[in-house]
């Protein structure tokens, strides 16, 4: 009854395998470089990338259930090889972005949306968890925290119900071991909806500092991360902030249906993680 997780080197996937080996489930953690995979020794690896199907039958060989990131490119060949394999499950990390409109066409939700209806057409049982916002996103801001306690943002008064990367890992540990919400999807979020701001100065609160937060300009905002950015990503994430400038985010129960416990707040995200925010 071994579980592939893909994406092992995600903070999601390494939440997940703790959990599955503190049931003492069999693991075996993909990753496109299993060599630089930081995880309990005896945990079995293997080398799988998404975008190589090559790959796909070394991983998918002896596995009952999967793990898998949202990535439509060779979905139809990973899922011919799970069925071959004798997968029974496999639960797919995708994004509110998946239940847009259909008229609404962008990098972020062509993704998730072409990865759900790739699994639907299977005949392999799926579900589908669909978090909005990462905590983690606020990673970005790391390094201008570090240096000048400074961050810039277009929009700080844009809402977002940001979801612990633990959360997620226990909607999904929840759904691989247990029958009874497999074959659905499930909205996840944090416990509230807050603005940019007022994650800033959770972090702030975290580390011990007073942030400052700067209002730029999304054209200068859109320089600031062009090196490393595509533009049509870039202004995804702009026309999705733009929106929600000042609209608080609906809470979504699937936390707290799937784990049975409240999601963890984004003040407890800033103290966890604290130390990636000081020097």
């Amino acid at each position: 009854m071994t579980t592939l997780v893909t994406g092992g080197r995600g903070r999601v996937a390494r939440a997940l395998v703790d959990l599955l080996r503190a049931d003492g489930r069999p693991v075996r953690v993909a990753s496109n470089a299993p060599e630089r995979l930081e995880l309990p020794d005896g945990t079995p690896t293997v080398r799988c990338s998404l975008g190589e199907p090559e790959t796909f039958p070394a991983a998918l060989d002896g596995v009952t259930s999967v793990f898998l990131y949202a990535r439509a490119s060779h979905a139809d060949a990973f899922l011919a090889e799970a069925a071959r394999a004798g997968v029974e499950h496999i639960v797919l990390l995708s994004s509110t972005a998946a239940l847009a409109p259909e008229d609404v066409r962008n990098p972020i939700v062509d993704m998730h949306r072409d990865a759900e209806r790739a699994l639907a057409a299977s005949p392999i049982v799926s579900t589908a968890l669909r978090p909005g916002g990462f905590a983690t996103n606020a990673l970005g801001w790391a390094h201008a925290i570090r240096s000048e306690g400074v961050v810039r943002l277009p929009y700080p008064d844009a809402h977002s119900a940001s979801i612990h990367e633990r959360d997620i890992a226990g909607a999904a540990h929840a759904v691989l071991t247990s029958e009874a919400h497999r074959g659905t999807g499930h909205t996840l979020s944090g416990p509230e909806s807050l603005t940019y701001r007022e994650q800033v100065e959770h972090i702030g609160r975290a580390v011990g500092r007073t942030l400052t937060v700067e209002t730029v300009s999304p054209e200068e905002w859109k320089r600031s991360v062009s090196a490393f950015m595509p533009e049509v990503n870039a202004d995804t994430l702009l026309a999705a902030w733009r929106a929600a400038d000042g609209v608080p985010e609906a809470v979504a129960p699937g936390v707290e249906l799937l784990t049975g416990r409240p999601a963890r707040t984004f003040a407890a995200w800033a103290e966890e993680h604290a130390a990636d925010f000081t020097a």
